[in-house]
Parts: structure tokens; sequence; C-alpha cells
């Protein structure tokens, strides 16, 4: 693996390195070992409070553990977020990371037992998107979190169907679970295969790139040690990405790209957004209406192809779709919309209203989020309809169509984490791996690396989410954010449509 891009990001002293290196090593070693004495274990009890986290057996070793293990990790992978001393040098660190959280339990949350349950419910002829694992008779529900033992499943057919081979061939929880971990290491390499390819394409440093979106400790927490389905969602996400940076135009091409973005939107429905901006990487040649439809229409036929199988595979159709509704019953100031409602609800109760704002909040929030992603789809697509406008600042054709396109749907990611009505830690993956192979410049990628340090040090090693202790500040700093960041941009375009009348000729 070679390094590409700009010698702005030149890599980290060597001593830095090591010094990085071997820290998250202690690190992730010390999270395992958290996770043994206290992690998210089938029979792990449900606490209200860190106190009770503190009394439980084990209590004090488990968050020590947690705490020095999480400053180390997070550290170290901050302290080279300029750029790791090689390519190599960053593959080699993240999976040195990595293989202590192979041999640890659950970690950072329970989700992987509703992923089983799920597929248990599959195997024995219930349908996991009318009846919740409880109903269905699952015989590990006690492990699943008891707000999602009644719902049904969020996922697509193609994870349900891969959660259904996990509990078939496992033989009982603890194979299932071990299978549903490999899939989740599958995906994290499909990651890491992408990324050189997507970063050269887009003219990005690859040493950053992979040491962004490959040691980033949500990665080894929550994606691996988690065995969250979003490790195989964003790896079929970036095969797809990278089939059609290489073979735009291509009908072949387009149709293998459709179908593994297909299949990541069967796994789970963030990956939707992407596909505009995929329709875009498609075009071969001018960027013209009927090169798009012609194009688009073959990564879609792909798309609609996968869907298509994976339902009638299954046999479990487009059910999945009305699961989503249910993503939302978590409530937590993590979300921003979220936060905003719980404000507006604090401020009411001082008044002796209760405005109820969390439900207006929300649907404010995704209409703004339709309003952004169409917005973005426009920009990427005026951008490319001008390849020399200055603005893009790359001189090379081949360079701009990937950057514009993998940008944009970085961005678009990154909007739907921040304005869906939950947030978990490990949404944060998604963008940051699209955008660490998209953003040229060191200094803009803080913006989004800084969000993903914050979220690894959210989660508890039994699942369990600090914000839920910390409702009412966290609401209120996450609004108060919000209102700074919206104040920052009505500025930024304030001063952006100043500058373009300055330079407009007159008369």
């Amino acid at each position: 693996m070679t390094d590409s891009g700009e010698a702005s990001a030149a890599p980290d002293r060597p001593d830095r390195a090591g010094v990085a290196r071997w820290a998250g090593l202690v690190g992730a070693a010390l999270l395992t070992v958290a996770g043994w004495l206290g992690g998210a274990l089938p029979a792990a009890p449900d606490t209200t409070s860190l106190l009770d986290l503190w009394r439980a057996p084990h209590g004090p070793w488990v968050l020590g553990c947690w705490l020095v293990g999480t400053v180390l990790l997070v550290g170290a992978w901050w302290s080279l977020r300029r750029g790791a001393a090689s390519t190599r040098w960053a593959y080699l660190t993240a999976g040195l990371w990595l293989l202590p959280l192979l041999a640890a339990p659950p970690l950072g949350s329970r989700d992987v037992y509703s992923y089983v349950c799920q597929g248990w419910s599959w195997t024995h002829g219930a349908d996991p998107y009318r009846v919740g694992v409880a109903a269905a008779g699952c015989p590990w529900t006690e492990a699943v979190p008891p707000i999602w033992r009644d719902t049904p499943a969020p996922y697509g057919p193609f994870f349900v169907l891969l959660a259904g081979l996990a509990v078939l061939l496992g033989g009982g929880l603890v194979g299932a679970i071990v299978l549903l971990r490999l899939v989740a290491v599958a995906g994290v390499l499909a990651v890491a295969l992408c990324l050189p390819g997507l970063a050269r394409a887009a003219g990005v440093p690859t040493r950053r790139a992979a040491w962004l979106a490959l040691a980033c400790p949500l990665v080894g927490v929550h994606l691996v040690g988690g065995a969250h389905n979003d490790a195989v969602g964003l790896g079929l996400l970036l095969l797809g990405l990278l089939v059609l940076v290489r073979l735009p135009g291509r009908p072949s091409g387009l149709l293998v790209a459709g179908a593994l973005l297909g299949l990541a939107v069967a796994v789970k429905a963030i990956a939707v957004v992407v596909l505009p901006f995929a329709a875009l990487a498609a075009v071969r040649g001018g960027y013209t209406v009927r090169a798009l439809l012609r194009d688009a229409a073959w990564l879609a036929g792909g798309v609609l192809a996968a869907l298509l199988v994976t339902s009638l595979v299954t046999g479990l159709g487009v059910g999945w779709v009305g699961g989503l509704a249910h993503s939302g019953d978590s409530e937590q100031w993590t979300s921003p919309p979220t936060a905003v409602g719980f404000v507006v609800d604090y401020a009411g109760e001082l008044v002796g209203r209760e405005p109820g704002a969390v439900p207006v909040a929300r649907v404010v929030a995704l209409v703004l989020l339709a309003v952004v992603l169409a917005g973005l789809w426009w920009w990427a697509w005026t951008s490319l309809r001008r390849p020399n406008d200055v603005r893009q600042q790359v001189v090379r054709p081949a360079v701009a169509r990937p950057r514009v396109t993998l940008t944009g749907a970085g961005l678009a990611l990154a909007a739907t984490v921040l304005l869906a009505p939950v947030f978990h830690p490990w949404y944060a993956t998604w963008p940051l791996a699209v955008l660490s192979v998209a953003t040229v410049a060191v200094a803009r990628t803080n913006w989004f690396v800084l969000p993903c340090a914050v979220a690894s040090v959210l989660a508890l090693p039994d699942g369990t989410n600090l914000a839920r202790f910390t409702k009412a500040p966290g609401a209120v700093a996450m609004t108060a954010l919000v209102l700074v960041v919206a104040g920052s941009a009505v500025r930024a375009a304030l001063a952006r449509r100043a500058r373009q009348r300055r330079f407009e000729p007159s008369g």
C-alpha cells in the first residue's frame, strides 16, 4: 500500500507514533478486562445509577479499567489524527488494537442479543417485523434490553438472514455471538480493503484515511467488540462506492455496485442516503441529465435486484420499513433534535405547561434533513457540471469526480446521524469512514474526528449509556451547541454572500 495526497499531511514523529501504538494496545487490553469483569454479559443486571455500577461485583475495577482504557485508546488515536507514519503502520497498529477486543465478551452495547433473538425468531417461523422477540419466544430474551423486547426489528432482510444463519450454525447463544462477531470483522476488513482505492481516487493521503477510519475506538469497541451490524453495512457500502469509482458508466460494474449498495441498505436503512450521490459517481463522461438517467438506471437495477432477492429469500418482504418507526423509542440528549425538545419541555414546565416538544422537534429535524440532503445533492451536481470551478480547488477532473461525490455522501451521512431522532456512538462510524477518504485538508477533519472521540466515552462496558445519567445538563449543553453551530453557519453564509457581491461586476 502506498501513500497519496499532499505533503501537508506529514506523519507524526516516530517517537510519538511508537508511544501511541503501545498506549492504544494497553487501552484495548484494559477494555477487554473491563468487559470480562462487567461487560454486556447475558445475565448483566440493569443499572439505574452510577452508584449501582460502583456497588456491583467488581464495580470499581470495571469502571477503573474502562476509564483508563478509554482515555489511552482515544488519546492514542487523537494524537495521530494528522496522519500515521505510513499506511502500512496504520494498518498494523489498528489490527494490533483489535486483537484484545476479539477476545472480549459483547462490549459497550447489548444489541447483539437483539440480533440473535431476531435471527432465532425468523428461523423459528416468526416474522421479526411483526412481533418482538419476547412474543416470538426467543429463549435468550432476558439478555435483550427491556426497551427492545417487544419492538419489531428495524434492520433489513439481508441482516436478518445473516443473524438467522448465525443462530443455525452457532448451535446456541455463544456460538451465534461468535459468528456475528466474525461477520462484523469481515465488514471491517472490507472497509480496510476499500480505503486505499477510495483515498487515492480522491487525492487524500491514504495513511491518514486509514488511521482515522480503522484506528478509531468506535470501530474496535463497538463494531468489533459490540458486533454491531454497522460493520457489515459499512463494508458493503464502501465496496459499492469503490466499484463505482473504478468502473463508472459500465453496465456490468454499475449492476455490481448497485447490488452491493442494495445489500448495504438491506442491512441498515441509513445507507439509502448515499444512493443519490452514488448515481452521480456512476456517470461516465459529461454530466448531463441524459447521462445521469442512463447510468443511474443500471445502478438502480442492481439496488432493486438486491433488495428483491433478499426479501424473497427470507420471505419477509418490505415489512422492515415499518420497524424503523420504533428506532426512536429511546429518547436521549445525544440526538440534537431530541435534546432541543427536552429543553423546550423543561422551559414549559417552569411556566406550568407540558409542551411535549420532543416529537415536534424530531419531525422538524426530519424535514430539515430532507432539505439538507437535497441541497447537498444539488451542490454535488452543479460542481460536477462545472469541473473547472475554482471552488473545487482541484486540477484533475479524475480527482474532482470521486472527491465531490464522496464528500457529498459523507456529509449526507453526517447530516442523517445528527438530525435523526436517536443517536448511538457507533452511528458516527458511517460518516467517519466516508469523510476520511474525501477530506483533503487536515484542518477540516477535526469537525468530524472530535465528535467521534467524544462519542467513544459515552458507553460503559455493560452497554449502559452515560447519557442516561446526564439527561438535563446534557440536553442543555447540546442545545447550546446547536445554537452556536447554527449561528456560525448563518454568519458564514452572510459573509460568503458579501464576498460574492464585492466581486460582482457593477452596472
